[in-house]
C-alpha cells in the first residue's frame, strides 16, 4: 500500500511539471526552454516546437542561423528547419543515460547568431516501463546442512529493476515448498537482497535437493517479471558409515593379462555425501609380493595389474580392502583372484646323466643320455611329447614319469659320421602348443676297424738309370679312414733280395710320410726292373696293415759307349790285318765288324760309317751292318796294305762312338803275303805293350810246334814213303814267316754271317798256297767222325801225330765272322790266323764250316787215310 502512494506521489509531480512546462512561453526572453519526452522515441520524433518558443517564423531560423550548441556530448536532438521544431537525432535509452536517477536530464543551448543569444534547452527524459526485473544469475544453489535451525535465513542473489518508480521492482515470490520462504531486505542505496528462510527441519537422506524458483515483478503496465532458480542442497552430516555392495568379490583372470589392466573394481557407497560420503579405498594386512602385483586406486576403487601374473608362482590371491569416508568411518571386504593358466610356457628339456661319446662299435640300444622333460603349465598345457629326428640312428623310449632314454637304434659308423648334432624337440598339448629344441652333439670315438687303403691297386715307377743316390723316386700314400691314432699310418718296405743283396741297401722308404728313396744308383745294365711290396700300418691296437705292389722300371740312358767284339783290338800295339785278293770283285766282303751296346733301345741302335781310308773309294761299310766290302775292283796299282778306320756310333743322346782300325792286305799268295808282312810295322802303342809280349810269345811257341811237326812229318816220309821232296819243300815254306805276323783272336761271342776258306799244302817245295774260294754259307762243320775217313793230303805217322794232345788243332767258327785256326791253349799259347793273299790251284785240302749257333768250337783229331 506504501509502494502505491509513493507512485500515485511521483505521477503527480510529473503532472506539475509538465503544466509549468506548457505555461513557461517564448515571452521569457533567456529563461530556459524545457521539454519532456518519453524515452525510447523514433528517430525524428517531435521534442518541441523551438521557433515558437524562440519567437520566430520556422523560414526565420535559417536566415537567423539557430542552431544546437552541445557541451561535448553525444548530440540526442535535432532542428527541423522546415517546421521549426525541435526532433530526437536517435533513439534514447533513459537507463543508458541516467541509470536509476529519479529524474533524467538533457540540457543543451539554441544559438541564435544574429542576435548572438543563447537559450539554454532542457529535455526530461521520462521513463517507461521496458525493462523487467532481473536477477545477477539465472541459477544459483545454495547448501543448507540437513540440521540447520529453523528461522535461518540464507542470502539469495541480488535482483534488479533499470525502470524507475513504479516500473522498477515491486515484489517477489517463491514457488510452492514446505520448506522455505522469501523475504526481501533494501539496501539503503535502494538495492533489494531477497533472503531464504528455512521455515522446517531438514533430512539429507529423505530429500537432499530442492529446486525453488524465485519470481520478481515490476509495477508497470503491462507488469514485467524476471525469474531466477534455486537449487537447495542439504549438506550431509557423517551419521552414515561406507557400505561395500558385496562383501565378497570374486574374479578370474589369465596370467597373460597385461600390465596396468583393471581386474575389478570395489564399489562401498555411504548415505552421506560431500566429505562424509567422500570414500577413499585400501589394502589391509597385504604382503609386499602382492602389493607388487595389484594396485588398488584410492578413489575408484579398481584394482589392476602392475606387475606380470605368473599363474605358476601363484594361483590364487585373497586381498582384504577397505573404504573409509573424510571423518573416519569404515567398511572391509575381501576380494578373491584365481589366476586361469595359459600356455605361455615351453617345455625344458635337462640331461640328467649321460655321455657326449660313443664308440662306433656300440651294438644298437646303447643307452646315450637320460633325459627329463618338464613343463612348468598344467593341464593340457603341461603335458608334453618328446621326439628326434627318424634319419637318426637313435631313438627316444619314455621312461618313468617325465623322463626319457636317448639309445642307439643301428650301427654307427665313425668313418661315415664322426658327429651327431641331436635335436630333441620337447612339444606341449597346449593351444597353441609350443615347442623347445635341445641339442645334443654326440661324437662317435672310432675304433680301429679300416685297414690303411693305398691310392692306387699296384704301382709302376719309372727311374732313369744313374739316378743320385739318395734321390726321392716315387711317393706313396695310403688313407685310413679312422682317425687319430687309429690314422696315422707308418709305411714298410718287405724284405727280400736282389741279386744277393738285401734290398734295404737299395731303396728306403720314410715310414711317416711314404717317401721312396734310391740307396744306390741303379744300372739298367746290371737290372731292369724290380718287384717291391710295401706295407702301410696304422697305430691302433690292434694294428691293422694292407700291402701294395710296386713295380720299378729303370730306364735305359745312354751311358755305354759301342763295344767292337770284332775286330778284336791286337794287344801289342799292332792292327788286325785282314786279307783281301786282288781278284776281288766289287761288292766283295773283306770283313765285318762286329760291335754291341749294352744299352737298349734307340740307344743300342748302331751305325757304322767308314772315317777315314788310305784309299778313298776303294772299300765301303755297311751302315747298319758294318760289313766292309770293296767299292770297286782291285787294281795293279793298289798297294798292298789298306788302312781303314771304322766309326761304331749309337743313337743315345747324346750319341756316343767307338772306332777300330782294320789293315787290309790285299795279296794272291802266301809268300806275297809274307813278303809284304815284313814290311809292315805294328803301331806302338804303350797300353797293349804287355799284351803284345804274351802274344809274340805265343805266336814263337805255336810256330815252334808247327815247325817240329812238320819235321817229324818228313823224317817219317823219308823213312817210308818215295816222296823225300815233297816233305823237304814243306819244311822250309813257313821258315821264313815272322811271328809278328800273325795275330790271335779270343772270346768272339757274336758273328753276323758264317764263312769258311780252304786251306792246302801244294807239293812245290818252294811255296805253300792259300785257296781263297768264294764265301760258303753253309752253316755245318766237320763232325769229328768224319776225321776217321781217309785224306789224301795226310800220312799215317801225321796221323798218329794227331793223336798227341798237344797237337790238337781248335777250330772255332762264329755264325757271321771268318774261320780260324787255332791250336788248343795252353798256358800261354795262342792261337795263329792266316788269311793267304791269293786263291791256290786245287790240291788236297781240309774244309772247315761252322756249326749253327752263335759260336761253335770244334776240336778235329787227324787221323791216317
Amino acid at each position: 500500500m506504501a509502494a502505491l502512494q509513493r507512485r500515485l506521489h511521483r505521477c503527480e509531480l510529473l503532472l506539475l511539471f509538465i503544466l509549468l512546462q506548457s505555461l513557461w512561453g517564448p515571452g521569457c526572453g533567456t529563461e530556459q526552454i524545457r521539454y519532456s519526452i518519453p524515452e525510447e522515441l523514433e528517430k525524428g520524433s517531435f521534442v518541441g516546437n523551438i521557433a515558437k518558443d524562440l519567437g520566430l517564423q520556422p523560414q526565420e531560423m535559417a536566415q537567423r542561423g539557430v542552431r544546437i550548441v552541445s557541451r561535448g556530448r553525444t548530440q540526442l536532438f535535432s532542428l527541423n528547419p522546415r517546421s521549426g521544431s525541435l526532433v530526437t537525432a536517435g533513439r534514447i535509452d533513459r537507463e543508458e543515460l541516467c541509470a536509476q536517477s529519479v529524474r533524467c536530464l538533457v540540457n543543451f543551448n539554441i544559438l541564435v547568431e544574429d542576435k548572438m543569444n543563447l537559450y539554454p534547452v532542457e529535455v526530461e527524459i521520462v521513463d517507461i516501463n521496458d525493462n523487467a526485473p532481473r536477477f545477477l544469475r539465472e541459477e544459483l544453489e545454495v547448501k543448507i546442512t540437513e540440521n540447520a535451525a529453523l528461522s535461518s535465513r540464507f542470502l539469495l542473489m541480488e535482483v534488479y529493476d533499470p525502470d524507475v518508480g513504479v516500473n522498477s521492482l515491486q515484489g517477489l515470490k517463491l514457488s510452492n515448498n514446505s520448506h522455505f520462504s522469501v523475504d526481501v531486505q533494501s539496501q539503503a542505496h535502494g538495492a533489494k537482497y531477497p533472503e531464504l528462510v528455512l521455515e522446517h527441519t531438514l533430512d539429507r537422506e529423505q530429500e537432499a535437493i530442492h529446486n525453488l524458483v524465485l519470481t520478481a515483478m515490476d509495477g508497470g503496465d503491462p507488469v514485467r517479471s524476471g525469474v531466477a532458480r534455486i537449487l537447495v542442497t542439504v549438506l550431509d552430516v557423517n551419521d552414515n558409515a561406507p557400505v561395500f555392495t558385496q562383501p565378497v568379490y570374486r574374479v578370474s583372470v589369465s596370467e597373460n593379462l597385461p600390465v596396468g589392466t583393471p581386474v575389478l573394481a570395489v564399489n562401498a557407497t555411504d548415505l552421506d555425501e560431500g566429505v562424509h560420503a567422500e570414500i577413499t579405498y585400501s589394502f589391509v594386512k597385504i604382503t609386499e609380493k602382492v602389493s607388487q602385483i595389484f594396485h588398488l586406486n584410492a578413489l575408484t576403487g579398481e584394482i589392476s595389474t602392475s606387475a606380470t601374473l605368473d599363474y605358476e608362482d601363484f594361483s590364487f590371491y585373497e586381498l582384504d580392502v577397505e573404504a573409509r569416508d573424510g571423518p573416519g568411518l569404515q567398511d572391509r571386504a575381501k576380494v578373491l583372484i584365481t589366476i586361469l593358466d595359459v600356455n605361455d610356457n615351453v617345455p625344458e628339456v635337462v640331461v640328467t646323466s649321460g655321455s657326449r661319446t660313443i664308440a662306433e662299435n656300440a651294438p644298437p640300444g646303447t643307452v646315450i643320455a637320460l633325459l627329463q622333460v618338464y613343463d612348468r603349465d598344467s593341464g593340457l598345457n603341461g603335458k608334453v611329447m618328446c621326439s628326434i629326428s627318424r634319419s637318426l640312428p637313435f631313438k627316444l623310449e619314455k621312461s618313468v614319469d617325465n623322463y626319457y632314454r636317448l639309445m642307439t637304434n643301428a650301427a654307427l659308423d665313425q668313418e661315415q659320421v664322426s658327429l651327431y648334432n641331436i635335436t630333441v624337440i620337447a612339444t606341449d598339448k597346449g593351444t597353441p602348443p609350443l615347442s623347445t629344441e635341445k641339442l645334443i652333439s654326440l661324437s662317435v670315438a672310432d675304433t680301429n676297424d679300416n685297414p690303411p687303403i693305398f691310392s692306387h691297386s699296384s704301382y709302376s715307377v719309372y727311374v732313369p738309370e744313374n739316378n743320385p743316390r739318395g734321390a726321392s723316386i716315387f711317393s706313396v700314400n695310403a688313407v685310413d679312414l679312422d682317425s687319430e691314432e687309429n690314422a696315422q699310418v707308418t709305411y714298410f718296405l718287405a724284405e727280400d733280395t736282389l741279386q744277393g743283396v738285401p734290398l734295404s741297401s737299395y731303396l728306403s722308404i720314410n715310414s711317416n710320410t711314404g717317401v721312396l728313396y734310391a740307396l744306390r744308383s741303379f744300372d739298367y745294365e746290371q737290372f731292369r726292373d724290380l718287384q717291391l711290396l710295401l706295407t702301410a700300418k696304422d697305430s691302433g691296437n690292434p694294428p691293422l696293415s694292407s700291402n701294395v705292389s710296386l713295380s720299378l722300371f729303370v730306364l735305359d740312358q745312354n751311358d755305354n759307349t759301342p763295344e767292337i767284339l770284332y775286330p778284336t783290338p791286337p794287344m801289342d800295339g799292332s792292327t788286325g790285318v785282314e786279307l783281301a785278293p786282288r781278284s776281288a770283285e766289287p761288292g766283295y766282303l773283306v770283313t765285318k765288324v762286329v760291335a754291341i751296346d749294352r744299352d737298349s733301345g734307340q740307344n743300342a741302335w748302331l751305325s757304322y760309317r767308314l772315317l777315314k781310308a788310305s784309299e778313298p773309294g776303294l772299300f765301303s761299310v755297311g751302315l747298319h751292318t758294318g760289313e766292309v766290302r770293296t767299292a770297286r775292283a782291285l787294281l795293279d796299282r793298289d798297294t798292298l796294305k789298306q788302312s781303314l778306320e771304322v766309326a761304331v756310333q749309337d743313337h743315345g743322346q747324346p750319341p756316343l762312338m767307338a772306332t777300330v782300325t782294320l789293315t787290309v792286305v790285299v795279296a794272291n799268295s802266301i809268300p806275297d803275303v809274307l813278303a809284304d808282312l815284313s814290311s809292315f810295322e805294328p803301331p806302338h802303342d804303350s797300353d797293349a805293350s804287355g799284351l803284345t809280349f804274351y802274344l809274340v810269345v805265343a805266336v814263337v811257341t805255336v810256330s815252334c810246334i808247327f815247325f817240329t811237326f812238320v819235321m817229324g812229318l818228313l823224317v817219317l816220309r823219308l823213312k817210308h814213303w818215295h816222296k823225300s821232296s815233297l816233305m823237304k819243300s814243306t819244311n822250309g815254306g813257313l821258315s821264313s814267316v815272322p811271328i809278328s805276323h800273325f795275330v790271335g783272336m779270343e772270346g768272339v761271342q757274336a758273328f753276323l754271317q758264317t764263312y769258311s776258306h780252304e786251306v792246302s799244302l801244294t807239293s812245290d817245295s818252294r811255296k805253300s798256297h792259300l785257296i781263297f774260294p768264294q764265301p760258303n754259307y753253309a752253316h755245318t762243320l766237320i763232325s769229328q767222325e768224319g776225321c776217321e775217313k781217309n785224306e789224301p793230303l795226310l800220312i799215317q805217322e801225321v796221323s798218329d801225330f794227331c793223336k798227341d794232345e798237344d797237337s790238337l788243332v781248335q777250330i772255332s767258327m762264329n755264325v757271321r765272322g771268318k774261320a780260324q785256326v787255332f791250336s788248343k791253349p795252353r798256358p800261354t799259347r795262342t792261337g795263329v790266323s792266316l788269311r793267304p793273299r791269293d786263291q791256290a790251284p786245287a790240291a788236297p785240302k781240309m774244309a772247315m764250316k761252322p756249326a749253327p749257333g752263335p759260336t761253335t768250337s770244334l776240336t778235329q783229331r787227324c787221323c791216317r787215310p
